[in-house]
C-alpha cells in the first residue's frame, strides 16, 4: 500500500505546487447577496469538469479563509490546489463579509440564509449544465451548511473540519474545557436556546457567547443536528479532519462517520484547522492561523481530488 500512495502523493504534490496555474480565473456575482471565484482548469478538451463548491466557516469569512487581522488564504490555496488537478471550484464571501464592506450589516442574519446562499449556488451551476457532476465542500461551519444545501441538489458532499454534535453541545464542551465551573450554566442557557426560548440568564464571563444580540442567530442555528443530516445523505460523502485541530477535534468527525456508514472517513495527520501541518504544538498552531506562507496539506489535496475522480 505505502508503494503505491507516496507516487501518487508525489504527482498530485507536483500538481499542487506548480508554479504555472493550470486553470483560468473568473469573478462572479451570483446573487445579491454573493460573490466568488470560479477556477477552470485549462486541459478538458471537450470534457465537461467536475465542480466543487467551497463554502467558508463561522464568521465574516471570505473566500480566501481569511477574516479581518487573520490572513492564511487557507481556501485559497484549496481551490487552486483542487483546480490544477483538474477540477473546477467556486468560492465565495459570506454574505456578511460583502455587507461589511458595503456598512449595511443585516442584524437579523439567520443560519438559514447561509444554506439559501449555498443552495443558490448550487442552482447557479447546475443551470449552466456545463459540468459532469457537483460537489459541496464545506469547511466548519460551512460543513453543515453545505450538508444541508447539499441534499437533493449536488452529487457528492466533502466536509472539512465539521462537527458531529449540535453546536450548543459543541458550545458546552468547550466552554467546559475552558472553564469547568461554567460548563452547567452554559448547559442551562443551550437547553433554552434548544427550546427556542431567548434569555438573559447567564453569566457576564459568557456574554460574549451568549449575547442578546447572536442568540436568535444561535437558536435557528441549533435546530441543526449535522449526524441527523448526514445520516439522510444519498450522495457519496468524504468526511475530513486533522490531528491538530484547536478547534474540531478528530471525534467529530467520527460522529459523522457513525451517522452515516457509507461515507469515507480521513483523519490527516498533523493537519489544523486552517489545513497546514503543524510540527510543533500548541503556540505554532495558533500562530499558523495568520501565516498566509505556509502550505495546506498535501494529503488534503490528494484525498479529495480522489475522492472527486472516483
Amino acid at each position: 500500500m505505502k508503494r503505491y500512495f507516496f507516487p501518487v502523493l508525489f504527482l498530485v504534490s507536483l500538481n499542487i505546487y506548480s508554479q504555472d496555474k493550470l486553470f483560468s480565473e473568473e469573478e462572479l456575482t451570483i446573487t445579491k447577496h454573493i460573490d466568488g471565484t470560479l477556477l477552470m482548469p485549462l486541459d478538458l478538451d471537450s470534457r465537461k469538469p467536475n465542480l466543487a463548491i467551497i463554502i467558508a466557516g463561522s464568521g465574516p469569512t471570505n473566500r480566501d479563509g481569511n477574516q479581518n487581522f487573520l490572513k492564511n488564504n487557507s481556501l485559497k490555496k484549496l481551490a487552486e490546489g483542487i483546480s490544477n488537478n483538474s477540477i473546477a471550484t467556486f468560492r465565495y464571501d459570506k454574505r456578511i463579509v460583502k455587507q461589511i464592506r458595503q456598512g449595511k450589516v443585516d442584524k437579523d442574519i439567520m443560519f438559514d440564509d447561509f444554506v439559501s446562499d449555498a443552495s443558490d449556488v448550487i442552482d447557479y451551476f447546475k443551470a449552466k449544465e456545463i459540468y459532469n457532476k457537483i460537489y459541496v465542500i464545506g469547511h466548519s461551519q460551512g460543513s453543515l451548511i453545505g450538508m444541508v444545501a447539499a441534499k437533493g441538489k449536488a452529487d457528492g458532499f466533502i466536509s472539512i473540519a465539521g462537527a458531529g454534535q449540535n453546536i450548543g453541545d459543541v458550545l458546552i464542551e468547550q466552554i467546559t474545557k475552558m472553564a469547568p465551573k461554567l460548563g452547567e450554566e452554559a448547559q442551562k442557557v443551550v437547553n433554552k436556546l434548544k427550546d427556542g426560548k431567548a434569555t438573559t440568564d447567564y453569566p457576564t464571563t459568557l456574554a460574549s457567547v451568549f449575547n442578546s444580540d447572536i442568540q436568535p442567530f444561535m437558536i435557528n442555528w441549533m435546530q441543526y443536528n449535522p449526524t441527523e443530516i448526514i445520516e439522510e445523505l444519498e450522495i457519496p460523502a468524504l468526511i475530513i479532519n486533522g490531528t491538530k485541530d484547536l478547534q474540531v477535534s478528530e471525534s467529530e468527525a467520527k460522529l459523522l462517520k457513525e451517522a452515516n456508514e457509507k461515507a469515507t472517513l480521513t483523519i490527516i495527520e498533523n493537519m489544523n484547522h486552517v489545513l497546514f501541518e503543524i510540527e510543533g504544538g500548541d503556540l505554532e498552531n495558533s500562530k499558523s492561523y495568520n501565516e498566509s506562507f505556509r502550505v495546506i496539506s498535501p494529503q488534503l489535496i490528494t484525498s479529495i481530488t480522489e475522492f472527486i475522480k472516483s
